[in-house]
């Protein structure tokens, strides 16, 4: 075995065996509004999970670089709210555009063909073409500082407020979503993505 102590390794080090050892993870695809400039920003963020089921949270770590907030973690502290999407395969190539490094007053979505659509209970549209899309307000937002006392990643729990399935992925008789016809996408590490591979059912030991 390679072993590396923690405080030996650069920041960069630290990333890529993170990102490359907890594979794979989903893509939180999320659209946020920034009100002053009248805009809504898209982008796609790994560092990405279930928090809850009795209450419906989705947590999301939003990595700062050189110290700024990135406009979607923004755009939630200000407006309290945002949509998240699951990405699917043949969504692949506009969600990689949308990671573009924008100006504040510019919309990844520009760089796409995508089309939004309203949203239920929040302000925040929503991307049409996305199979599964979670509306959701700011449940809890907890800052992570480094050693020095700063600010390096911003933490949000996002409260769903609804729930979108288009029909072809959703088995509304048994309320299952169907992942073979999802196909979400999973990031790997530097520009690497994954798609479903094989679905394995076990049953899980009841004592």
């Amino acid at each position: 075995m390679h072993h590396f102590k923690t405080d030996d390794l650069s920041l960069k080090q630290q990333y890529k065996f993170l990102t490359g050892s907890v594979i794979p993870r989903p893509i939180a695809w999320i659209t946020s509004l920034n009100q002053s400039a009248g805009i809504v920003n898209l982008a796609p963020f790994s560092f990405f999970s279930v928090a809850s089921n009795q209450i419906p949270l989705l947590s999301v770590s939003i990595l700062r670089t050189n110290e700024k907030s990135k406009d979607t973690a923004k755009n939630i502290l200000n407006q309290k709210e945002a949509v998240i999407h699951i990405v699917s395969r043949p969504l692949t190539e506009d969600m990689n555009e949308t990671s573009a490094p924008l100006a504040s007053d510019e919309s990844e979505l520009d760089r796409t063909d995508l089309h939004l659509t309203e949203s239920s209970t929040v302000s925040v549209p929503g991307v049409e073409e996305a199979l599964i899309r979670f509306e959701t307000v700011l449940y809890q937002y907890i800052p992570i500082k480094n050693e020095s006392d700063e600010i390096v990643t911003d933490h949000f729990l996002l409260k769903v407020t609804d729930f979108h399935f288009n029909e072809e992925v959703f088995d509304a008789d048994r309320d299952y979503i169907l992942a073979d016809k999802l196909e979400p996408m999973a990031r790997l590490s530097g520009m690497d993505y994954s798609a479903l591979g094989d679905i394995i059912s076990i049953i899980r030991p009841t004592s």
